[in-house]
């Protein structure tokens, strides 16, 4: 995730396209779509609702796209009023019709829906699709035909030669030393590896195989490793945990910031991408979130020592040496204009830098109690649990902590007094999130304020979806359940741009996503599986071609919007995450 690309572009392509048989519109940025709803499909027991825009009509009907009979009429719900646009919509809900089978909502006058499914398992391929996103990002490494279908691509940016930048200079590592740093993730739309975002990602993809074991052993992507007696998300996973072990200085334990090129690689595939690379400073926000990642990965990785022997014992080792280092450089801030004043070459990719490092400690402190089962990785840690719960960021993760810790109370025998609190702390929340539903125009919890569409808003939604899962598991409420259904179904269309955000999926999908393999491959249709940023008002990217500024309908379908329509692992991971999880729960039913 870049803040402020130096390439600007737009790039024109005429395309036809077609996926589970559906023609996608030869212009998506102002096709009139008057029903939204989720373009994928429901679980035939499921609430299955559409919003459909405008207060005139009243009555809706459901359709057999395969016969072109009528199976279901319904009355729409009385209007309701959008609180950024202003706009009238109502809601038509048809979650009586069970039956499977491909469907469009039809409303007289007005127009249809997307065609969508109604079955079982609906989102495995979602969730699928989304975790083998991740195999698109994978650095210095071939993807053949076999595995990367027509988005197969020759190796790129092997890092087997990586800078010591002057900031990162240590005891046997002097400036320009060479070490080796491959494998890893790109980042986002850029070839970049950064520990901060990785650290996020991490835990959220390993949260979920904590979390859903049962459903993981049979959560298939084809990729290399699969079918090797370990989870696809957990061989997915461990590429990148490769890449983060690297990336510890051995002399003291400290983690460099970022792998990176000093300025961005232009729109170029990865093969053609010569330009040196660095690892940067050593920070203790970067060591704290591989902590909580290496003490995270030690622990799931002990039940793998057959197949990966000595990798768990690597991943404690790193962790407690992480760890120490941060204790003893507690507040060791990246910050790049700082850093550019000091040292060259100057590095102007992503910062992410972070003024306050309170959650990363919580986060890694968690991660280690979890572990080892010793308190004294608690001791001096605040958990906060008396503020109101912040939805995991790269930049804020305390939340990671309280999932964790909740997640081994009884194993822990942690304080009660505190499991109480963080527990508390997270229904509370999902509560938060739940007031007012009835009323919103869109019937989700995302988008209830225009907070919610910051840099990266499809990301939030994924993460609120998250939220409520963790408030169903602690109460049993299938409200939450619901609720966080419903913003998948947000996610996939039923929202006030009318895309599905995942690209390869639904009838108006995002085509041109801000991301240099989609862009430079050659191949209309960009790399799948991967969640798009989502409407952002703050428009940084000045692109030219957004249609609006109201906060939910800031959105534009272009290459050159990185504020909108870039993609990044942070994103993609808690759309894994809520897709996997909601099928499943189906599956538990």
């Amino acid at each position: 995730m870049q803040p402020f690309p130096l390439f600007k572009y737009q790039i024109a392509l005429v395309f036809i396209c077609s996926i589970i048989g559906l023609a996608l519109p030869a212009s998506g940025q102002n096709v009139p779509d008057p029903v939204r709803l989720n373009q994928v499909g429901f679980y035939p027991d499921a609430e299955k609702i559409a919003v459909v825009l405008g207060e005139k009509q009243t009555a809706f009907q459901l359709k057999d796209v395969a016969t072109g009979k009528t199976v279901f009429k319904g009355k729409l719900s009385e209007p309701r009023t959008n609180q950024h646009s202003g706009k009238m919509s109502r809601i038509a809900n048809f979650s009586s019709v069970r039956k499977p089978g491909k469907y469009v909502l039809e409303v007289p006058s007005l127009g249809k829906s997307a065609p969508f499914e109604i079955k079982d398992h609906i989102y495995k391929d979602v969730a699928a699709a989304s975790l083998k996103g991740f195999y698109y990002q994978r650095a210095s490494v071939e993807l053949p035909e076999k595995f990367a279908g027509k988005w197969a691509r020759p190796a790129g940016h092997p890092d087997d030669k990586v800078l010591i930048h002057a900031s990162a200079v240590s005891e046997g590592r002097a400036e320009n030393a060479v070490i080796s740093s491959g494998r890893g993730w790109y980042d986002a739309g850029d070839y970049n590896k950064y520990i901060v975002n990785s650290g996020i990602t991490m835990g959220t993809l390993l949260s979920l195989y904590e979390d859903y074991p049962s459903f993981c052993e049979n959560f298939i992507t084809n990729i290399p490793e699969s079918n090797n007696g370990v989870p696809d998300l957990l061989d997915e996973a461990l590429y990148n945990l490769r890449w983060m072990l690297t990336m510890q200085d051995p002399a003291d334990g400290g983690v460099y910031h970022k792998l990176t090129n000093p300025r961005f690689d232009g729109m170029v595939m990865p093969d053609a991408c010569k330009n040196p690379r660095y690892v940067v400073q050593k920070g203790t926000a970067a060591t704290l979130d591989f902590v909580a990642v290496m003490a995270q990965s030690g622990r799931i990785f002990k039940n793998f020592e057959n197949k990966f022997p000595g990798l768990s014992d690597s991943c404690v080792t790193a962790a407690v040496k992480g760890w120490e280092w941060a204790k003893k450089n507690p507040a060791v801030l990246y910050n790049q204009d700082e850093m550019n004043k000091k040292f060259d070459p100057d590095v102007v990719t992503g910062a992410y830098g972070d003024r306050n490092v309170n959650d990363e400690w919580i986060w890694a402190a968690a991660e280690m109690y979890a572990l080892t089962k010793k308190s004294d990785y608690l001791k001096d840690i605040a958990f906060q649990a008396d503020q109101p719960m912040p939805l995991p960021t790269w930049s804020q993760v305390k939340t990671l902590g309280y999932y964790t810790m909740i997640r081994f109370a009884d194993e822990l025998k942690t304080d009660l007094a505190l499991t109480k609190s963080l527990k508390t702390n997270i229904t509370s929340f999902a509560d938060n999130l739940l007031q007012d539903l009835e009323k919103q125009s869109y019937h989700t919890v995302m988008g209830k304020t225009a907070k919610d569409y910051a840099w990266g808003s499809s990301s939030v939604a994924a993460n609120q979806g998250i939220a409520l899962l963790y408030a169903f598991k602690l109460t049993k409420n299938p409200k939450y359940a619901l609720a966080a259904q419903e913003n998948l179904d947000y996610l996939l269309g039923r929202n006030a741009t009318g895309y599905s955000f995942l690209t390869g999926f639904g009838s108006k999908r995002v085509m041109h996503p801000h991301h240099r393999l989609s862009v430079a491959d050659g191949v209309v249709d960009p790399v799948p599986g991967l969640l798009s940023g989502g409407p952002n008002p703050a428009q940084q990217d000045k692109c030219t071609t957004y249609t609006s500024k109201f906060a939910d309908e800031s959105f534009t379908d272009d290459d050159c919007s990185y504020a909108s329509n870039e993609i990044a692992i942070n994103w993609n991971a808690p759309m894994v995450y809520l897709a996997a999880a909601l099928e499943a729960l189906s599956e538990m039913k």
